[in-house]
């Protein structure tokens, strides 16, 4: 059964800064819970987003133990929009859609993931039981990582100058 994730934040920040900062693989690991043990594995091509990259990465998707995955850049329209679909790793399918847009006083940024897990009816009870709240509390961790990296420019004057991550 196919299911779909969806969710918009605003970041009061250029679109130049937004897409810098997510189309780089290596930031991933700063928006992804330090639980999920996620580590970008070798050879690794850390080189600008472009369609038809491979990153391989190993994460701990559920008790500790780790697992391989690997997603390709299918599709980049910079600095707008790309897609990155798994090619190996815990789902039947992973198709994640990340789209940036310029509002007044910065950029919306939105997500749409559609993703199938395998085991059929077994895996439609993990669902259930814990992988859809799985993957909402990734995404709200992301929510406030993201705050805290760019914070509004009222708050950016008070904590002074922001160190970009790279």
């Amino acid at each position: 059964m196919m299911h779909i994730l969806e969710r918009e934040q605003f970041l009061p920040i250029p679109l130049n800064e937004a897409w810098a900062f997510f189309s780089s693989p290596k930031n991933l690991g700063v928006i992804t819970p330090p639980d999920m043990g996620f580590r970008i594995k070798e050879p690794f091509d850390d080189q600008p987003m472009y369609t038809g990259q491979c990153i391989r990465y190993t994460v701990k998707p559920m008790f500790g133990v780790p697992l391989t995955w690997v997603t390709r850049i299918d599709e980049v329209d910079r600095p707008h929009s790309f897609v990155d679909t798994q090619l190996k790793g815990p789902y039947k399918r992973w198709w994640h859609q990340h789209t940036f847009e310029v509002v007044q006083g910065g950029v919306v940024m939105r997500d749409r993931v559609e993703y199938e897990l395998p085991l059929g009816p077994l895996g439609e009870l993990a669902h259930r039981i814990f992988v859809k709240q799985r993957l909402k509390s990734i995404f709200e961790f992301r929510k406030v990582t993201l705050l805290n990296l760019f914070p509004s420019q009222k708050e950016r004057m008070a904590k002074g100058p922001v160190t970009s991550i790279s």
